[in-house]
């Protein structure tokens, strides 16, 4: 089952929330998040709260488990423009937009996941390289 979850008017340009919004579609739940709580760019507390949202939808309204779901789908698209001038010489003056977005978030359930599978990682095998001296060139 799809949970969907919008917000509108965000002052930030949608250029910008992009980036991250396109870095947490396919990523459990609790991996987007702490993905964008370690995230810098400003776009990305309104992106954690939003998620939150849908997160509580999902388990309130729907009573999905929590550890199922994943990030769908993320869309960002144009809001408002505010129109701006900004006076330059003689007189004159150019234009500024400041632009603002609408996003709209998809979670999804994931098919025969257990608490288990998800939280589990496999140990790696670690490679050990040997280079021989003629392998190994320094410069003077």
């Amino acid at each position: 089952m799809k949970v969907v979850a919008r917000l509108n008017n965000l002052r930030i340009a949608p250029r910008k929330v992009r980036l991250v919004a396109h870095s947490i579609v396919g990523l459990p739940v609790q991996t987007a998040m702490t993905r964008l709580k370690q995230e810098v760019q400003r776009s990305a507390e309104p992106m954690r709260v939003l998620l939150e949202s849908a997160l509580a939808n999902a388990t309130n309204n729907f009573k999905l488990a929590q550890e199922r779901l994943y990030v769908a789908e993320v869309q960002v698209t144009d809001g408002l423009r505010l129109k701006r001038f900004t006076p330059k010489a003689f007189g004159s003056a150019t234009p500024l937009w400041k632009r603002s977005s609408k996003v709209r978030l998809v979670l999804d359930e994931r098919e025969n996941v257990t608490p288990s599978q998800s939280v589990k990682k496999q140990p790696g095998k670690k490679k050990t390289v040997t280079l021989t001296p003629e392998q190994v060139t320094t410069t003077q």
